[in-house]
């Protein structure tokens, strides 16, 4: 079969903790080989090249934790929509989540769950399977080697979703085949803080409190009884968005992120909001868990940046305007965020925060390692050739003409940031240039080497 061959020429390279001036040559969906400024073959003919005159060319994001709400939920989102602006953003894969209508809990939903991946992802794609308090026997037959994980709700969910049984939890946890990702938040703590807010305010309580209600307290406990069972079975567990500084205390630096049995992720919205922005943004910053406090994140941002947390993502979980208008209680938890990610961490860039280097770290290698993702996260011969270019001096404002998430809303509206995505590179296919999608190309089911 005939392959087509790109070269990305004058790239700064960002890769596995280094910066070098470099060319990337890829042919069909694969990364051929990378060369260092001036090692360029003359005898390389591309079908096409692209001369990234020193914008910063590093692997495809790796986002493992969205809502893309297909099926049962397409009006808020869908996964043509999302993936799109996935893309854009520069994820170029994602791990969907399994409350959707219906709810993803068996093998058979499952799979017809990754026949509508393979029909409307623009990125690679994997799916988890759902755990419920009577479904092990289907959460058994997951296949590790294509199949993320399973997500345990251990708070914040409907129905039969919410898994908060001692006894359930520590079978699922004693068998489980695959990775287990678990949203943490105690439901017994949140209850009893509920009921007495409402009572204060006569059921019109204000977003404010949400972090009052949703408390450190309530996800620290949920959290630690997760890595407590994922310590005496020897559980592979992967805790998502944490919040709260106290449970930093809870995970650990280890130098191998590859010898970790228990990882863990904070959102960009828990690192960029904080409590005192409740006032501004409303229900468009409710999020669960919640957004807390200052000190809580500064108190992720150290733990970031000293290897307790390990993974960057979104949590994308969009709604329509109208239901994120409704009063606090009404109004449902979650907002639109992969199209946003990437230039969001690039604004801690440029206020030297943290470095491109670990930015590629939490977003690219990370998830690759954490989830033994096959032959994705890195520039390497060999790979997929998920590659992203940045230019770092292309400011440009966030608004309703060039938001695409389905919703038509973004927390960052009105923002102005600094850096640009310009190139998305999906198993070598240019998937997104300078403003515009290609909505023709499909990603790929993700492989796992487990």
């Amino acid at each position: 079969m005939f392959m087509i061959s790109t070269l990305i020429r004058n790239a700064n390279i960002v890769n596995e903790g280094k910066i070098f001036k470099g060319s990337v040559l890829i042919k069909g969906a694969y990364i051929f080989d990378i060369f260092m400024a001036g090692q360029e073959p003359a005898t390389i003919s591309p079908d096409s090249v692209i001369d990234a005159n020193n914008k910063f060319l590093i692997p495809g994001a790796i986002d493992d934790q969205v809502h893309f709400r297909q099926p049962g939920l397409t009006y808020k989102a869908d996964i043509l929509t999302e993936s799109k602006a996935a893309v854009a953003g520069g994820i170029t894969s994602i791990m969907d989540m399994p409350n959707t209508n219906p709810q993803t809990v068996t093998q058979l939903l499952l799979e017809q769950k990754y026949e509508m991946g393979e029909r409307f992802s623009l990125a690679n794609y994997s799916f988890y399977i759902g755990a419920t308090k009577d479904n092990l026997k289907e959460l058994l037959k997951t296949d590790p080697k294509n199949v993320c994980g399973i997500k345990i709700f251990m708070g914040s969910s409907t129905g039969n979703m919410t898994v908060d049984d001692p006894r359930v939890l520590e079978n699922i946890f004693k068998e489980s085949p695959v990775l287990i990702a678990t949203h943490c938040e105690d439901e017994q703590i949140i209850r009893k803080n509920l009921a007495e807010f409402s009572g204060k305010y006569n059921n019109d309580i204000p977003v404010s409190c949400h972090p009052l209600i949703r408390s450190a307290e309530a996800c620290y406990k949920s959290t630690s009884k997760a890595i407590e069972m994922a310590t005496k079975y020897g559980t592979r567990l992967h805790v998502l968005h944490l919040s709260s500084a106290k449970e930093m205390d809870l995970f650990q630096n280890v130098p191998q992120l590859s010898e970790k049995k228990i990882t863990s992720e904070v959102c960009i919205h828990h690192l960029w909001f904080s409590d005192k922005d409740y006032e501004k943004f409303g229900n468009f910053i409710k999020w669960n868990p919640s957004i807390k406090s200052e000190a809580d994140r500064q108190g992720l941002w150290k733990a970031l940046l000293d290897g307790r947390l390990d993974v960057i993502a979104t949590d994308h979980a969009p709604h329509s305007l109208k239901e994120k208008q409704e009063k606090y209680i009404n109004a449902p938890s979650g907002g639109p965020l992969v199209q946003h990610l990437l230039v969001a961490m690039l604004e801690f860039y440029n206020q030297n925060k943290i470095s491109l280097e670990t930015i590629v770290e939490k977003l690219c290698h990370a998830p690759a390692i954490a989830y033994k993702i096959d032959k994705r996260g890195y520039i390497k011969s060999g790979y997929f050739a998920d590659l992203v270019l940045l230019d770092l001096n292309a400011p440009w404002t966030v608004d309703k003409k060039n938001i695409l998430y389905k919703c038509g809303w973004s927390p960052f509206e009105g923002h102005t940031f600094r850096s640009s995505v310009t190139h998305t590179f999906v198993n070598g296919h240019l998937a997104y240039e300078n403003g515009n999608v290609d909505e023709r190309y499909r990603g790929m089911r993700l492989a796992f080497n487990r």
